[in-house]
């Protein structure tokens, strides 16, 4: 069985990201982006993950799966650019933009074993 810890998941733009979305450029490399979760060393350790590993998402209101790295951000906290997988774990956007209506929800992660 999986073991779960709580979170508090922060989606962020990179400046990358922007300019990509501005030019209308929706490539691979978009894609690997968006799906990169950054997580604080000891919350890795704590499910049993290395960076590069994948992991499930969890909210209320979906699920979606991140390749995860070290990071230095909170304990506690991830961060996860915008973007369809975050949309997924999203209750609601502004205005359809996929920008959250909140700076960032409670979410549960586990390691994703293949």
């Amino acid at each position: 069985m999986a073991t779960w810890i709580e979170i508090l998941l922060n989606p962020v733009r990179s400046a990358q990201q922007g300019a990509q979305i501005n030019a209308g450029k929706f490539n691979e490399e978009y894609e690997s982006i968006v799906t990169e979760l950054s997580m604080h060393p000891d919350d890795m350790a704590a499910i049993g993950i290395s960076d590069g590993d994948c992991v499930r998402v969890a909210s209320e209101f979906g699920e979606a799966e991140f390749r995860c790295f070290a990071a230095r951000v909170p304990q506690g906290m991830a961060f996860v650019p915008y973007g369809p997988p975050t949309c997924r774990l999203m209750g609601g956007d502004t205005g359809g933009t996929g920008m959250p209506t909140s700076k960032g929800w409670t979410v549960r992660v586990a390691r994703l074993d293949r």
